[in-house]
């Protein structure tokens, strides 16, 4: 049973200097887009991160400051990735958690928007780990019985990505052949932020770290109007930092 696609799905795998969405920078990205009739198209870009690579980083992922100097910043290829994404889901591999949030702080660092909420965002680890509790390398050997040569490079891992989705289908009918029925069966949380520093809570808004934990966001922000300016001053993701505000906007025209 192949993925049944309403819409295309673009696979997603980044590799960067670091893991801090705030700070951090995307040196390579590859894509990996199926069409709804099954085609397949490849994007793969160095990106110039305007920062210096560290040594743990090109470690894992092999590229070097060397590599990437001639390289374009992601700022001058933003549209074209965006172009490259136009009405496609988002699949990945821990993808809602480092990738999507990731990419969306590039964008909008370059001051476009890319609709990431708007789109289905398959995140196929939460697949494997319900099913069977791997990381990316046995997820491939268990799926799709190979090796995954050239791991950590990102056409690889996006690749790769999307051949076990194909495998997963093929292994759980339970989760269905469509993006919608398998973001459904992995439960993903109705997302407020990508940084996940604002959840809901009992369809509450409320914050997910710190002092204030657990508490109404409008509620700290009345009672405590200093703790906005605190966030947006501190070293919080870009996407926070906009729906704070977006929330605040509302609570003061719900007055």
């Amino acid at each position: 049973m192949p993925l049944s696609l309403e819409r295309p799905i673009c696979f997603i795998d980044l590799e960067t200097t670091g893991i801090n969405v705030s700070t951090d920078r995307i040196v390579e990205i590859a894509i990996v887009k199926i069409g709804t009739d099954g085609t397949k198209q490849v994007k793969r870009r160095l990106v110039n991160p305007e920062m210096p690579i560290p040594k743990a980083s090109s470690d894992i992922h092999g590229i070097t400051d060397e590599m990437v100097k001639e390289a374009p910043s992601f700022k001058i290829m933003a549209n074209e990735i965006k172009q490259f994404i136009e009405g496609s889901d988002i699949g990945g591999y821990n993808s809602n958690r480092f990738d999507v949030p990731m990419l969306n702080e590039e964008f909008l660092r370059a001051g476009i928007s890319a609709d990431m909420e708007r789109r289905k965002l398959l995140d196929v680890q939460k697949v494997f780990h319900m099913m069977e509790q791997r990381t990316l390398s046995a997820a491939y050997q268990f799926y799709c019985h190979k090796t995954l040569e050239d791991a950590h490079t990102a056409e690889a891992d996006a690749t790769a990505t999307w051949e076990i989705l194909e495998a997963q289908i093929e292994r759980y009918p339970q989760i269905g052949n469509t993006v919608t029925s398998i973001v459904k069966f992995t439960g993903e949380d109705e997302i407020i932020d990508f940084a996940r520093r604002l959840v809901y809570d009992n369809g509450v808004v409320v914050f997910n770290f710190g002092k204030h934990k657990g508490k109404s966001v409008i509620q700290v922000l009345k009672d405590e109007p200093q703790y906005y300016d605190w966030m947006m001053k501190g070293d919080f993701p870009l996407h926070t930092k906009q729906k704070l505000t977006e929330i605040l906007n509302q609570s003061i025209l719900n007055k």
